[in-house]
């Protein structure tokens, strides 16, 4: 049997699962951060043979576009991870620790709801275009638009997450006061 000294300093199991989300938004975030690397390649690539050598490709374009989805839809979660998000700090830094606390588990929980609902809401919309192996309008445009797609319920799940994990942050706060 364990003392409460010898728990003391154990992180609980809340703080366990928030570290855990909080690792793999990290994770992601890196990655999200490379895509913005391989986007300006691309970018600078399009550019240069577009006035360089008056070539271009309607896929090169594309892949821009579809580069940026990426990072956005991976990216908010990682913005959101460390308070890189915005927040309006008005009111928020008059307040005292506990109110700040609760403040952040209700915008929490509103960050959850809301990204459940885009979660919910996007997966038939991915199955629909899945399903009809919806592709580029244009010709010569990459094929596949439903993974790209597939970025949108994936990044709110993300969102979701990270929300989870601050609101558990802020209950402990909450809680240990």
């Amino acid at each position: 049997m364990t003392t409460p000294a010898e728990t003391a300093g154990a992180p609980s199991l809340g703080g366990r699962v928030a570290g855990a989300i909080e690792a793999l938004v990290d994770k992601v975030g890196a990655l999200s951060a490379w895509t913005c690397l391989a986007l300006v390649l691309v970018m600078a690539t399009n550019v240069l043979l577009r006035y360089l050598f008056s070539t271009g490709s309607i896929w090169a374009q594309e892949l821009e576009w579809h580069l940026l989805v990426p990072i956005c839809m991976l990216g908010a979660a990682y913005a959101l991870r460390h308070g890189e998000h915005v927040r309006v700090d008005v009111l928020y830094a008059h307040y005292s620790p506990r109110a700040k606390a609760v403040t952040d588990v209700l915008t929490a929980l509103v960050s959850m709801t809301v990204a459940a609902i885009i979660f919910r809401l996007s997966i038939p919309y991915v199955m629909q275009s899945a399903a009809i192996g919806e592709g580029s309008a244009n010709p010569g445009g990459i094929e596949m638009r439903y993974l790209l797609k597939a970025f949108i319920p994936l990044g709110f799940a993300l969102f979701f997450l990270q929300s989870l994990a601050d609101a558990i942050r802020a209950w402990q706060r909450l809680i240990s006061r």
